[in-house]
């Protein structure tokens, strides 16, 4: 049976604080394979604990996918920046996950809920380990902007993607 079959019902949905224990639990399923490869400063960054999640999720806007179980098995969130951007963080799919869609559903959602609120341009980091993901960003119209930042002792490179505003008679402006 197929990652698709095993995962035919699940819900994306807005993270509220009660999500807080299980986001940092998925958080810490999708970046452990990566652990070694992080500095010890970027990791506890990425993977924070539930009660950093808790002043993540007051800071940010986190969407989750959902199994029937109640099991989160995807998150990603994003902050504004300023009335026309927005910067993604935190994507997460674990491994046994992986390749389900769950990724592009979410990423669908906060670009949904971006557009919505009418922003233009959205910027997202990330490391050199996670070669997937990239590859993921590049397929889903993200594009390297050149610029490149310390994160904790790691190169973070930052991708950006110009979203198109659909109009209310349903064009795209």
């Amino acid at each position: 049976m197929g990652r698709e079959a095993i995962l035919a019902a699940y819900l994306i949905r807005r993270a509220t604080t009660s999500d807080a224990e299980a986001l940092a639990g998925c958080l810490d399923a999708a970046f452990k394979p990566f652990r070694g490869e992080y500095t010890f400063a970027a990791f506890r960054d990425t993977v924070p604990t539930a009660s950093e999640m808790a002043r993540r999720l007051a800071e940010m806007c986190l969407f989750v996918a959902v199994i029937e179980s109640g099991e989160i098995v995807g998150t990603l969130g994003y902050r504004r920046v300023d009335a026309e951007e927005s910067h993604l963080r935190g994507m997460a799919v674990p491994p046994k996950y992986q390749g389900s869609g769950i990724a592009k559903q979410l990423l669908e959602a906060v670009e949904s809920d971006l557009r919505l609120k009418h922003c233009l341009r959205i910027s997202l980091g990330t490391t050199l380990p996670l070669k997937r993901a990239t590859s993921f960003y590049e397929k889903n119209g993200y594009r390297l902007s050149g610029k490149v930042s310390d994160f904790f002792g790691m190169p973070l490179y930052e991708y950006t993607k110009t979203l198109k505003l659909v109009a209310p008679e349903g064009r795209t402006v």
